[in-house]
């Protein structure tokens, strides 16, 4: 059990008005905690949200020893604060840890960091349907030290953003870019991880993409160049002749939480469920075929997020009639139901502030 000290803001800021937008707006103070070698993780506090002071040679900035996990917290019809599954947060953390060569932080302190700072902000919990207060947790290195070996010392930090859809266009379907050129990562190194150089090796495609009009990368693996592996922000499923498909985690493909929420909803409800390799070419003959039925995207950030075209090469597919699909829409308001308190929570995944 940890032993939070807090010293509350004395300039309290004005709660924002108008749309929110997603991850541009902080609240009043954040969650820190220090790790030294020899002593372990110590001195958690809550203190006034603000800039942080470091050595120019500071390892993070060196050497990316760095990890972040996403979250959201949500406001109930009931008045109640819940979060979703921050227990699987915590045990993705430590996988990423491990990667990294970053010391375990027990999983217990990390849900209780996370329940004692979104207390602490409560009232900045928004309110308007669809959105939410992000909670970013992350670790940094912070030995002043140029040489490539493990820090000493490192930060624990949480911060907190009042926040909108992910996407502007909320539910509407989104374009996805099937990268051919380049990749992201491969079996054997940080794809599964949740680490800051897997999003800045996707930064090139991204554009590429953007300024084509889509909205997302979705990556090819990284040796064949032809399986399906994930989108930038999300992973990737299909409804193909009536079974839900998604790409087998193999090391190379972030484990969502919200993925696991999603197969343990498609299994519940009967549908046919493959975790399997799949090829672009598949995808491409099922489109063909008039079998490739909804694709949609999972993750804490857009929930669900449903696809009405991709593009691979000179082939763009639009998926069905352009529309949200029915298994997305009922996934995504099961989903939310689920986090906000509205429905049922039989699989025990919504925790209460």
């Amino acid at each position: 059990m940890l032993d939070i000290k807090i010293e509350k803001t004395t300039n309290p800021k004005a709660k924002p008005e108008g749309p929110l937008g997603f991850g541009k707006i902080f609240t009043d103070h954040m969650f820190i905690m220090n790790y030294t070698e020899g002593k372990g993780w110590h001195d958690a506090r809550i203190v006034p949200y603000g800039n942080l002071e470091f050595s120019p040679a500071s390892m993070v900035f060196h050497y990316g020893q760095e990890m972040f996990e996403g979250l959201k917290a949500y406001r109930g019809d009931d008045g109640n604060t819940y979060l979703f599954r921050p227990d699987m947060n915590a045990k993705r953390t430590n996988a990423t840890n491990d990667r990294l060569c970053i010391p375990h932080l027990p999983e217990e302190d990390f849900v209780q960091a996370v329940k004692a700072i979104v207390k602490m902000d409560e009232d900045w919990v928004p309110t308007e349907k669809g959105t939410s207060l992000y909670v970013r947790p992350f670790i940094i290195a912070t030995d002043d030290f140029l040489g490539v070996a493990p820090s000493k010392t490192y930060l624990f930090i949480i911060i907190l953003s009042p926040s909108g859809a992910y996407y502007a266009s909320g539910l509407e379907p989104v374009g996805i870019w099937i990268e051919d050129d380049y990749v992201r990562a491969v079996k054997g190194g940080m794809g599964f991880a949740k680490t800051g150089g897997n999003y800045a090796a996707s930064l090139a495609a991204q554009v590429k993409a953007h300024d084509a009009g889509y909205s997302q990368v979705l990556w090819l693996d990284g040796v064949e160049r032809k399986y399906i592996e994930e989108v930038g922000a999300m992973n990737i499923f299909f409804k193909i002749d009536g079974e839900i498909v998604t790409p087998m985690l193999n090391g190379s493909i972030l484990p969502g939480i919200t993925r696991d929420s999603v197969l343990q909803l498609c299994r519940d409800w009967g549908y046919r469920v493959s975790e399997r390799k799949i090829s672009v070419d598949e995808l491409l003959e099922a489109q063909k075929s008039g079998k490739l039925e909804e694709v949609f995207g999972t993750g804490t950030a857009a929930v669900i997020s449903p696809v009405g075209k991709l593009r691979y090469k000179d082939d763009v597919m639009t998926i069905g009639d352009g529309s949200i699909g029915e298994v997305s829409q009922r996934l995504y308001d099961t989903v939310t139901g689920i986090q906000t308190g509205k429905l049922e929570d039989k699989f025990g995944w919504r925790f209460i502030i």
